[in-house]
């Protein structure tokens, strides 16, 4: 059995505003003996789109350098849940970086699929105009398990799990910054498929509550197991979701439910 800690955060346009939460959130988590620790999308930066993109680092800029260096103060593997990757003068990419215990990156994952949508409520987000897509799937090894990255929206495509499952992964990652609309009626259901059909524990650290006019997130970090189960969960404000998981559980239901040997597509 091993401990992990999905942090939930309320990031803003400051980065050593957010850089002090991650410092808490990793701290509470180690103090409690998690190994591994998960923080939401947009981490270190929740800002506007020209923001973002003026204050994008390459994967060795500075900010990551300190994500680093808290990942081994504390001796934790630290998935940080994304960041603002420099790409080109226009757009950057929507990361995730994976840390060891010693402060070392040792895996990264450019988002996929990007969040253009328009809802009902009047909500409109288009990601692809500041940031670009990334095109490869990550699986990391980590002391828990085979890790798989993803980051918020990919959650609605599970062509990419089944990718990362063939890929080896045990654990799958989804840290995300869902909108209160869309997280009301999805974010738990959506989770829990992806569960139940990659037969993965699922990580799934979140934003919350509002980052300023017209930007709020809805929470509810989540630890689900392969069976679907909900282990643990965020309420509203900042906070840690932490459980207990052993990957031989993946291979127990895997074996007793083998669906990956009886795919026909």
């Amino acid at each position: 059995m091993a401990l992990v800690a999905c942090v939930q955060m309320r990031s803003t346009a400051s980065v050593d505003d957010n850089l002090a939460q991650v410092e808490s959130g990793v701290a509470r988590a180690a103090a409690r003996g998690a190994i591994l620790v998960a923080t939401p999308e947009n981490t270190t930066l929740l800002s506007t789109p020209a923001d973002k993109v003026a204050r994008a680092e390459p994967l060795d800029g500075p900010t990551h350098r300190r994500l680093g260096e808290i990942a081994a103060r504390h001796g934790v593997w630290l998935l940080v849940g994304s960041v603002a990757e420099r790409c080109d003068a226009t757009r950057c990419y929507n990361t995730s970086l994976v840390f060891d215990s010693g402060g070392q990156l040792v895996a990264h994952y450019r988002k996929i699929h990007l969040f253009d949508i328009d809802l009902p409520d009047g909500t409109r987000h288009a990601e692809s105009a500041h940031v670009a897509p990334g095109s490869g799937v990550v699986v990391v090894d980590t002391p828990v398990g085979r890790l798989g990255l993803s980051i918020c929206y990919d959650l609605r495509f599970p062509e990419l799990y089944r990718r990362l499952v063939d890929a080896g992964a045990e654990i799958i990652s989804v840290p995300s910054a869902f909108t209160m609309t869309t997280g009301r009626d999805h974010w738990h259901v959506l989770l829990r498929a992806r569960a139940i059909e990659t037969q993965c524990f699922v990580l799934a650290p979140a934003q919350e509550g509002a980052h300023g006019p017209g930007r709020q997130s809805y929470g509810h970090s989540l630890v689900v197991d392969p069976w679907g189960t909900v282990l643990a969960e965020c309420a509203d404000g900042p906070g840690l979701a932490l459980a207990e998981i052993d990957v031989a559980r993946v291979a127990a239901i895997r074996a007793s439910m083998p669906v990956g040997r009886h795919r026909r597509l």
